[in-house]
C-alpha cells in the first residue's frame, strides 16, 4: 500500500495537497484565556481572528500530546508505512510528540513501519517538503527510500520570513517594547530565515520601508540559489491575499520557478506573523 503521511497543525498546505495525497493532520492546541481550541478542528481562520481581536493578549500555543499522534498513527492501516512531518522542533515540542506517539504504537504493534523527521520548518516549508514526498511516493519509492531522500531536502529548504506588524512579536514577548516602539516609528521591517541547524527563528536583515523591505524580501531567494528550472517557490500569507499574490507574480517574474504553491497561513503561524506576514520556502542549491 501507499504511504500515509501525516502533518501538524505547525504546516499550511493548500486543500489540493491535503486531498492529493489523503494528508492526515494532527492539530495544535490555541490557548485564548480558559478557552482551548485545536486548529483546524475547533477553531477555524475567522473564528480565530474574531478572537484576536477581543482579546488584549496573544493566545498561548502548545504543541499536540503524544496519545495524539498515537491515535493518528493507529487509525491508519497496520499494513500501510507512515511519514510524520512535524514542525520544526526549534519553535515546538511537536516533533517530541510525535516521536513517543510512534514509540507508544510500536509497543503496541512492533510490526508497524513509522518514521518521524523534524523538518526545520513550519507553514509553506512543510507544504513544500509534502509536495516533494508525494512525487516521490508516487515514483514507488519505500519509507526507508523516502526518508533519506527528505533529510536530505530538509537540509535543503530555505524558508524566509517578512513581518508588516510587530504587535504580535511585542505582544508575544519576542521583542522588547521599547525596542519595538521605536521600530515601528522608524518603519523599520524585519527580514526573518528559519535556522539551519535548530530551524528556530533569526532576525536577518532590519530594512526601513515597505518597498525596500520587500525588494530585500524577494532578493534573498538569488542568495540561497542559482538555478530554478526544476524547482517550486512555496508562499503563505497571513490575511494578506492580494499582496501575497503580488509578491508571488514578483517571484515568478524575476526566476523562473517551475511551479508554485500559494495558502494561508493557519491559526497558529498567524498568531506569531501578524496581519500582513509573508512566509516562503524553496529549495537551495
Amino acid at each position: 500500500m501507499t504511504i500515509q503521511m501525516i502533518i501538524d497543525g505547525g504546516a499550511d498546505v493548500p486543500e489540493s495537497l491535503i486531498e492529493n495525497y489523503g494528508l492526515k493532520i494532527v492539530p495544535l492546541n490555541l490557548h485564548f484565556g480558559d478557552e482551548q481550541y485545536k486548529t483546524g478542528e475547533t477553531l477555524d481562520l475567522p473564528l480565530f481572528y474574531e478572537k484576536l481581536k477581543q482579546s488584549e493578549e496573544l493566545p498561548r500555543s502548545s504543541a499536540p500530546s503524544p496519545y495524539d499522534f498515537y491515535q493518528a498513527c493507529k487509525q491508519v492501516d497496520k499494513d500501510r508505512p507512515i511519514l510524520v512531518l512535524a514542525m520544526t522542533k526549534g519553535l515546538s515540542s511537536t516533533y517530541e510528540s510525535a516521536v513517543m506517539g510512534k514509540d507508544m504504537l510500536l509497543d503496541e504493534e512492533p510490526d508497524r513501519e513509522i518514521v518521524v523527521l523534524n523538518t526545520k520548518t513550519a507553514s509553506c516549508g512543510v507544504a513544500l517538503l509534502v509536495q516533494e514526498a508525494g512525487k516521490k511516493i508516487k515514483e514507488g519509492s519505500d519509507l526507508q527510500q523516502l526518508a533519506s531522500h527528505m533529510e536530505e531536502r530538509i537540509e535543503k529548504t530555505t524558508t524566509l520570513f517578512i513581518l508588516q506588524t510587530l504587535e504580535n512579536v511585542i505582544k508575544g514577548g519576542r521583542l522588547d517594547k521599547v525596542r519595538g516602539t521605536i521600530a515601528k516609528t522608524l518603519n523599520i521591517k524585519l527580514l526573518l530565515k528559519a535556522s539551519d541547524d535548530k530551524g528556530d527563528i533569526e532576525v536577518i536583515e532590519k530594512v526601513r520601508g515597505n518597498k525596500k523591505a520587500f525588494r530585500r524580501f524577494i532578493e534573498q531567494i538569488g542568495e540561497y540559489a542559482n538555478s530554478f528550472e526544476d524547482r517550486v517557490i512555496s508562499l503563505s500569507h497571513c490575511n494578506s491575499e492580494e499582496k501575497g499574490r503580488l509578491i508571488l507574480n514578483d517571484i515568478k517574474t524575476k526566476y523562473n520557478f517551475k511551479d508554485s504553491l500559494f495558502m494561508e497561513t493557519g491559526p497558529l503561524i498567524s498568531t506569531y506573523a501578524g496581519e500582513g506576514g509573508l512566509v516562503i520556502a524553496f529549495f537551495k542549491d
